[in-house]
C-alpha cells in the first residue's frame, strides 16, 4: 500500500506541473499567478516524496530547488497588508 500511495502522489506532483506549464503556455493563466506557482510547489513535493522512496536524488535535488522558486514566488505574491 505504501508503494502505491509512493507512486501515486509521485503522479500527481508529475500531473500538477506539467498541466501548470501546460496552462501558462496555453496563456489561460499568468506565471506570476497564485494558482500557478502553488500547483509548482504542490508537485514539487510531490516529485520529492516519490524521489526520495526510489532514491532518485537528482530529481530530488531538482525539485528541492523547484519547491525553493516556487516557494520565493509565493513569499513575493504574498498579500501585504
Amino acid at each position: 500500500m505504501q508503494k502505491f500511495l509512493v507512486e501515486f502522489v509521485g503522479w500527481v506532483g508529475a500531473l500538477l506541473i506539467l498541466g501548470g506549464y501546460g496552462l501558462v503556455t496555453a496563456g489561460r493563466v499568468d506565471g506570476r499567478s497564485r494558482g500557478y506557482q502553488w500547483m509548482n510547489v504542490t508537485g514539487a513535493v510531490g516529485l520529492i516524496v516519490n524521489g526520495t522512496a526510489n532514491g532518485a536524488f537528482p530529481s530530488v535535488f531538482l525539485n528541492v530547488v523547484w519547491l525553493g522558486i516556487g516557494a520565493v514566488a509565493l513569499w513575493r505574491l504574498r498579500p501585504v497588508g
